[in-house]
């Protein structure tokens, strides 16, 4: 009998916990470590932060769901994992043992590392749930007295989509509250150029996004790095190519929302032979940490190289996709070793993307994620929109039922041509604002 525990139960964390239990054998135990039971679908948290979902939209109490699985939950959160000893300590004081470990645990938020950064301080986020919340308060402000918005990203944030989505979602609600024409709008960011998205752009997304923004009469400054954030004005300096400084902008607003740096959770960070400098989990092809070869890492956790050099930090972002491509590779591997085989299965980590912009939208595909690739390919239209509804709605449901099998599987064949995702029936942009 083996004890397969997965640390965190965010999008990476539950499918891994639902598709690991799959893999088990009769007498093997399962385990999810989490602080507390709600699991919350984090690429909706735009919406939540304009109004058009509420926090009970997004939410699953993971608690029943699991016990039907036949998988233990333990709320109380990790307060240090101890590969050395495989053993996690917990919150409470108690500790957990196991054979295999799965960290899935996603990021802390860097806030901290730009003064005045964050929804403790003086801009918003859609990171987390109760962070949309907070963002609602302030756009309902908004609404009631228009003025200067800048949108974004900071240096070292490695999950660039958000940003542009809640640019554009803003944007649109902005319009439908009749009050867009008294808010300019800025989006600033570290990557190189508009659409880079730590990719070094995938299809036209350079094009596409930069004739959006333009559309839309987003203004930008991309090479920009975030010095401080003071009530009401963000001081941001651009960089020429070789990291000096080309002008400083201090950039009035009303409301801003900027995505922070990512680094490992204090669990993990500063764990010797676990996770590099910035706390990230170190693994091998198979998911699977050199040093502690009964721990692999799954998601937003796990080291990536940058795509290649930028004037400013610009980290790869792991999305969905290459999240589940993660996690069916890790469920195989572990499935090997409780057969005393060698593992062999290979994430892909391609990138699959469904951008929506409040009411149309970008989707691109990337294989594999870094270049030169085989398949290189964006499109925007309505219909991205309304299949990231489907995308939720579907998810959300498999989330609640407690099964494994994933949308983005079909997702990639529908986007290479195999299926027809324009005809997806799902609701209309109309009632996903409504």
């Amino acid at each position: 009998m083996s004890h397969i525990v997965v640390l965190g139960a965010g999008l990476g964390g539950t499918i891994m916990a639902y598709e690991m239990k799959t893999k088990l054998r009769r007498d093997d135990r399962l385990t999810v470590v989490n602080l507390g039971s709600t699991y919350s679908f984090v690429p909706s948290n735009p919406w939540v932060a304009v109004g058009w979902r509420q926090p009970a939209d997004i939410e699953v109490d993971l608690a029943p769901v699991l016990k039907q699985r036949g998988i233990e939950l333990r709320p109380e959160g990790a307060k240090r994992v101890e590969p050395a000893e495989n053993r996690i300590q917990l919150n409470d004081g108690t500790s957990i043992y196991y054979d295999y470990l799965i960290i899935a645990t996603g990021p802390d938020l860097a806030f901290d590392e730009v003064p005045g950064l964050g929804p403790n301080a003086h801009t918003q986020s859609v990171c987390q749930t109760d962070h949309a919340l907070q963002a609602k308060v302030a756009f309902d402000k908004l609404v009631k007295t228009p003025g200067p918005v800048v949108i974004g990203a900071v240096q070292g944030a490695s999950c660039y989509g958000p940003a542009y989505e809640f640019a554009f979602i803003l944007e649109t609600a902005l319009r439908n509250a009749r009050v867009r024409d008294r808010v300019p709008m800025t989006f600033v960011t570290p990557e190189p150029y508009i659409g880079h998205l730590g990719l070094d752009g995938v299809g036209d997304t350079k094009g596409l996004i930069e004739s959006t923004m333009r559309d839309r009469h987003i203004k930008w400054i991309t090479n920009a790095r975030t010095t401080k954030v003071e009530p009401e004005k963000l001081v941001v300096e651009e960089v020429n190519d070789d990291g000096s400084v080309k002008a400083t902008h201090e950039l009035p607003f009303a409301f801003s929302m900027l995505l922070p740096a990512f680094r490992g959770v204090p669990a993990v960070l500063g764990v010797k032979g676990l996770a590099n400098p910035r706390g990230f989990i170190v693994i091998d092809k198979h998911q699977r940490n050199p040093t502690f070869p009964n721990v692999f890492g799954v998601g937003v956790c796990v080291a990536i190289p940058p795509v290649g050099k930028t004037p400013l930090a610009v980290g790869v972002p792991k999305t969905g996709f290459m999240i589940e491509s993660m996690v069916t590779a890790t469920a195989e591997n572990i499935a090997s070793l409780l057969k005393g085989e060698h593992p062999k299965a290979v994430a892909t980590w391609n990138a699959v993307c469904l951008a929506d912009f409040g009411d149309d939208g970008i989707a691109f595909v990337a294989q594999p994620q870094i270049p030169p690739r085989n398949v290189n390919w964006s499109s925007q239209g309505k219909w991205v929109h309304a299949a990231k509804i489907g995308f939720e709605k579907y998810f959300l449901r498999k989330m609640r039922q407690g099964k494994a099998e994933t949308f983005y599987e079909n997702l990639v064949l529908d986007m290479l041509g195999i299926k027809k995702l324009k005809e997806i029936h799902v609701e209309t942009a109309e009632q996903a604002q409504s």
